[in-house]
């Protein structure tokens, strides 16, 4: 794990965009598409701000979420809606959106077709991840009851989760599959998630499960 601190948020944001635009053009050297793994919340927006305007072949890439909230897309707490809002435009426009979410009451009914759009595609390339200050990234959450099956090295793509502390189900990619990534950058604001990022490395992983994600990962990060 590699960790690099920014003067100041909009600095990050330009920097990461960057380095994500990078990454991505060496795996498009290197295979027909790649894969670029991104999380909702507030952090990655201006990230999405700066790197959907990248110069590169943006209809090699797949973009997918690293987890949603089983809320349709044009939901105010959708995490769908924020990448095609935010991330999809400009030159990223024509990027393939993987969904994470289908019509069904519950995420169960549609993990097979979901999982299966996902797998021709992986390794992921590139997966952003945040961090929240109770040490969960993704929908890896650690007071979810799904927390062990979620991180088991045989674990599948996706998982339906049910975190005591979140108001709807989720979906969120395993994390063998975020660990996976050929490039992994971890973006977070704030020294009171440092500091958890910090005590997530002397936990075990249910406790804390960022510390699941973070070998060969760059830490990015502003106070």
């Amino acid at each position: 794990m590699k960790i690099e601190k920014y003067s100041d948020f909009d600095m990050m944001a330009i920097e990461v965009a960057q380095r994500i635009a990078g990454d991505l053009t060496v795996a498009l050297h290197n295979a027909d598409r790649a894969m670029l793994a991104v999380p909702g919340g507030t952090t990655p927006g201006p990230i999405f701000d700066d790197l959907c305007a990248a110069d590169l072949d943006w209809s090699r890439v797949d973009v997918v979420l690293t987890d949603e909230r089983w809320v349709p897309g044009d939901h105010p707490r959708s995490n769908t809606r924020l990448v095609r809002e935010r991330l999809l435009v400009n030159r990223a426009a024509s990027a393939r959106m993987v969904p994470l979410y289908a019509e069904t009451p519950e995420p169960e009914e549609s993990l097979a077709g979901l999982m299966e759009a996902i797998e021709a595609d992986l390794p992921i390339a590139v997966a952003v991840l945040g961090m929240g200050a109770d040490m969960h990234t993704a929908s890896l959450f650690p007071d979810s009851p799904d927390i062990a099956a979620a991180l088991d090295a045989q674990a599948p793509i996706l998982l339906p989760v049910r975190p005591e502390s979140q108001p709807e189900a989720r979906i969120t990619l395993s994390a063998r599959v975020l660990n996976g990534a050929l490039a992994k950058h971890v973006v977070f604001k704030g020294q009171d998630k440092m500091d958890a990022l910090q005590k997530a490395r002397t936990l075990p992983h249910v406790e804390a499960p960022i510390a699941a994600v973070l070998d060969g990962a760059t830490v990015h990060w502003t106070e």
